[in-house]
This record gives C-alpha cells, sequence and structure tokens, in this order.
C-alpha cells in the first residue's frame, strides 16, 4: 500500500498563539469572541424539525497563574501520599532502578500534564498537536503548595510506606522530606465510615460541629497565610462515607443547613462540614469519594457565595472502561443486556468499603454511568428500560493497592445474536487517581480564571458554582440542578478541549476533516 505523505506532528516546545480577528492577547489577560452554536428541535405534529442556534460568547481569560495551595482531606491516605511523593519527585527529577531497569518521575496519567490536542493542520496537512497545559496558561504541578488533614497523626513519610504504592528506592530518596509533613488534627465522625477505621482515629478536631467548622476555616485561612497563596482549593480523598439522610429542616436548604451545624445536628457528615469550610472562606471544594456530600443545602450555600465545588469519585480504572466500552456499544448500534463487575483491593479504601454502608455508596456511584447512554438510543431501549447491572467489591488485604477489576459485558447482536466481552483490568488505585487528582485542582483553578458575557451581557460571569466541565474525571458528576449527566468519556474530554479552544477564539473540533476527504479540497481562509 502507498504510503500516506500527511503525518501528525508533535510541536511539545513552540507557544501557542492564535492569531484571528476574534481574539486578542494582553499582557494580563485573553479576550475572545466566540459563536456558540448548537440545534434546537422542535415537534409539529409527525415532523421534528431542526434548527441551528447560535448565540455570542466574549471569553476573558486571566494570563497571570496565581500561587495556589490544595488541601487534602485524608492527606495520610494512600492518595495524599502518592500526590505528594509524586510532586516531590517531579520537583526534583528523580531516577530510582526497579528490575524493570531506570525510572524517571514524571505525570503519566494526567490530562493537563502527559495528554496532547490537535491544534490544526499545517500548510502541508500535516496534523499539528500540541501538550494540552499549551493553549491557555495552568499552574504547573510542581508549583503547587499542599497541605492536609488527616484523622491519623503520621507523617507523609511514614504514611508512603505504610501505602505500599511506590518502589522502595524513591520510598528511601523521599522520606526524609516526607517525614516533616504531618497532617492538621481532621474531622471524625465513626457513624459516616467503616468501624474498623477507628483504630487510625488519633489525630481529631474535638468539640461541637460549629467548634469543628470554625476550626476548619481557620485551618484554610491559616495555610493560605503562613503560605502567601492567593488561592486554596480544598480536596476530599478521605475515606467513603455512608450516604447522608436529606432532611427537612437539616440539610435542604442553606440556611437549615447553617442552623444544623449550630444545634449539632447528627446528620451534618463531616464531608459536608469540610465543604462548608471551603465555601465560607472562597475555596473551591472538590468531592473525591462517592457519598453524597453536596446535599441540598451545600449546592445553595455555593451558588450564594459564588464558590466552586464538584464531585463525585474519582474516575481512574473500571468505570473510566465502562464509560468507553458502553459508549462504543450503544452508538454502534449494539445492545448492552447485562454488565457484571467485579473487583477486589486491599488498601484501606478496599477496608472501609467492606462495611455495607460505606459500599452503597461507592455501588452508586459505579451503577449510573451508563444511564445517558443508554437513554440516549430509543431504537435500543424501551423507555426506562436498562442493562442488568452488578457491582461486587471484595477486601483481600494481600492484593494492597493493586486492584483487579473484572467485567463481563453481554450484548444483543444482529438477528437474536449474543456478544460478550470480558475484560481483566489491574488498576493501581493510588498511581491511576494521583494523576487526575491534580487534573482536578490544575482545571479548577483555571476555570477560576476564565469569565464570559453571554449573547450581549454588560458584566462578565463566571460558570454556575457546580463545574460540571470536570466530569471527565469524575465518576458521578455533579451537576446544576435540572441539567444533564454527561458520562460518555470522548464526550467530556471534547467538552474540556472545546472550552479551551473557545477561550482564545477557536473553532470547536468537529471531526469532519473535510481538507482530507474530498477530491476537490478548495482552500481554507
Amino acid at each position: 500500500r502507498e504510503k500516506n505523505n500527511m503525518s501528525y506532528v508533535f510541536e511539545g516546545t513552540a507557544a501557542v498563539e492564535a492569531v484571528s480577528d476574534k481574539v486578542e492577547y494582553t499582557e494580563d489577560a485573553i479576550f475572545s469572541k466566540y459563536t456558540y452554536t448548537t440545534t434546537t428541535v422542535k415537534k409539529e405534529g409527525d415532523k421534528l424539525k431542526a434548527a441551528p442556534k447560535s448565540m455570542q460568547v466574549e471569553f476573558k481569560t486571566d494570563r497571570k497563574v496565581p500561587k495556589t495551595g490544595v488541601l487534602f482531606v485524608g492527606w495520610g491516605g494512600n492518595n495524599g501520599a502518592t500526590v505528594t511523593a509524586g510532586v516531590l519527585a517531579n520537583k526534583q527529577n528523580l531516577t530510582w532502578r526497579t528490575k524493570e531497569g531506570e525510572q524517571k518521575a514524571n505525570y503519566y496519567g494526567s490530562l493537563t500534564q502527559a495528554s496532547t490536542v490537535r491544534l490544526g493542520v499545517d500548510g502541508n496537512g500535516n496534523d499539528i498537536f500540541v501538550p494540552f497545559s499549551s493553549i491557555i496558561p495552568m499552574v504547573h504541578p510542581n508549583d503547587l503548595v499542599i497541605g492536609g488533614w488527616d484523622i491519623s497523626k503520621t507523617n507523609l513519610g511514614d504514611a508512603m510506606r505504610r501505602s505500599k504504592v511506590l518502589d522502595v528506592q524513591i520510598q528511601d530518596q523521599l522520606y526524609d522530606k516526607m517525614k516533616d509533613l504531618v497532617p492538621m488534627p481532621s474531622v471524625y465522625n465513626p457513624d459516616f465510615i467503616a468501624a474498623n477505621q477507628a483504630d487510625r482515629a488519633d489525630n481529631v478536631i474535638t468539640g461541637s460541629l460549629k467548634e469543628q467548622l470554625d476550626q476548619l476555616m481557620a485551618d484554610i485561612k491559616g495555610f493560605k497565610e503562613k503560605n502567601s497563596l492567593d488561592k486554596v482549593i480544598v480536596l476530599w480523598t478521605a475515606n467513603t462515607e455512608r450516604f447522608s439522610e436529606i432532611q427537612e429542616g437539616v440539610n435542604d436548604t442553606a440556611d437549615n443547613l447553617m442552623a444544623a451545624i449550630d444545634e449539632d445536628e447528627d446528620e451534618v457528615a463531616p464531608s459536608t462540614l469540610f465543604a462548608v469550610a471551603s465555601i465560607l472562606t472562597g475555596s473551591a471544594y472538590i468531592n473525591g469519594s462517592p457519598q453524597n456530600t453536596f446535599v441540598p443545602g451545600v449546592i445553595e450555600l455555593a451558588q450564594k457565595h459564588n464558590v466552586y465545588i464538584a464531585g463525585d469519585d474519582f474516575k481512574s480504572g473500571q468505570t473510566k472502561m465502562k464509560s468507553v466500552l458502553v459508549d462504543f456499544f450503544v452508538s454502534a448500534g449494539i445492545k448492552p443486556v447485562s454488565i457484571v463487575s467485579y473487583n477486589h483491593l486491599g488498601n484501606n479504601d478496599g477496608k472501609n468499603l467492606s462495611a455495607p454502608k460505606q459500599f452503597r455508596s461507592k455501588e452508586i456511584s459505579k451503577s449510573n454511568v451508563v444511564d445517558d447512554m443508554v437513554a440516549s438510543n430509543g431504537i435500543l431501549f424501551e423507555p426506562g428500560e436498562h442493562p442488568d447491572h452488578c457491582v461486587v467489591i471484595k477486601y483481600v488485604p494481600y492484593v494492597g493497592d493493586s486492584k483487579r477489576a473484572m467485567d463481563e459485558y453481554t450484548n444483543e447482536i444482529f438477528l437474536g445474536g449474543k456478544n460478550t466481552v470480558v475484560m481483566h483490568n489491574t488498576c493501581e488505585d493510588s498511581l491511576l487517581a494521583s494523576p487526575l487528582i491534580l487534573d482536578l485542582v490544575i482545571l479548577t483553578e483555571l476555570f477560576q480564571r476564565v469569565n464570559f458575557k453571554m449573547d450581549g451581557a454588560t458584566e462578565y460571569d463566571g460558570f454556575h458554582p457546580v463545574l460540571s466541565l470536570l466530569s471527565f474525571l469524575l465518576k458521578a458528576p455533579l451537576v446544576p440542578p435540572g441539567t444533564p449527566v454527561v458520562n460518555a468519556l470522548f464526550t467530556q474530554r471534547e467538552a474540556i478541549v472545546n472550552f479551551m479552544r473557545a477561550c482564545v477564539g477557536l473553532p470547536p473540533e468537529n471531526h469532519m476533516l473535510l481538507e482530507h476527504r474530498v477530491r476537490c479540497r478548495g482552500t481554507l481562509s
């Protein structure tokens, strides 16, 4: 076969600057004018009438990257220790030997640090790819200031060793720096996490809920002041909690939630208390576990104070693969009828999830991932019809952080046929989650610097406080009330990429590639 003379070209060092009458670069900001186009559909009799609609949007993106700190709830856990070690290893350009040979610190697995985006084509028709982080200025993970809380007072060096995630040689190189990092006391309520966590709880804030809230707010403010930070982002990477009951008069509104904290109500979860502390200090809050931290009162409080929140539950292994495969099956006209997902793991997350109430939180976040894709195809599925979907998680201490995930997909195909796909996935749990944690912090900080004027508005405004644009990184994406949930992975990623392109006045990637597919190519102008 004749070799194609087109190629993919990676430009890893060149600076990206959009050249268009739609964009203006100043010393402080990037201003762009963008035509947002969608299609509206209206049913008239037996016809669906589709019409293109457009809206003019002006973007303003601050170019100065602020000094940013991140506070992890559960800093001494596997994820917190691994993220911290990873950043230190990269800052020092560490190398170490394993049985496979020399290894070098990297940020593989990070959307912002290790992936690329297609920028466009050059004069020879070559596709030009650039680092994801090169289109708009972003904070670099090496520049993050890291701190956090934990119910265990174990220092980060010993926590790193306890987690058994990293190779011994890299642990030995990092230990002296890590041992000097000690978590602040955290909030502990044994009603919300498994009883088997009690032996770790030697570093807890005491007092009433209001006193605990005041302490958390003082911790955030003190961390920001001590490190001369421009902003702080708080991220929950602690144990999965049981679901909170939504109770009228307790957590159903912002005012009721604040009153419930004052009155020491039992149904205020520790994660909710951290979310409230973050919001009241103007710090974005990200929930990396599956519990319903964002009760209606928290969402209303975030809207009232215009502080970003995002969740729920890091999407790093089995669920990420599921969101790819189910999207493929349904979009290819193949009907999934049974999805059975089994996991076993041996880290502290698995130990906590061995309790039924905590497992139920995880089961919910893992099970809902296929809903929007199934609902999109009324040819395959009747209204209300879903595949059988079973999720099992077992605690097996021996495997540690090396989680095993096994999935069986059974599909109906042409003329009554059956198709079965079986997958085995060994997920190094914290090594997959840690880059996503950094991405969540980096993108949240970026989105705080972007403002819009929508369709002739005179004042700039930001995103809805519920940052649904982060859904690529989360199992059960939190979305603004009354808006659709999108779980399809490709769609989630393209939403972020096209948003960044809009910020610099570039059109969205439509993947038509007409210049490569027709005989009379014409001239792009």
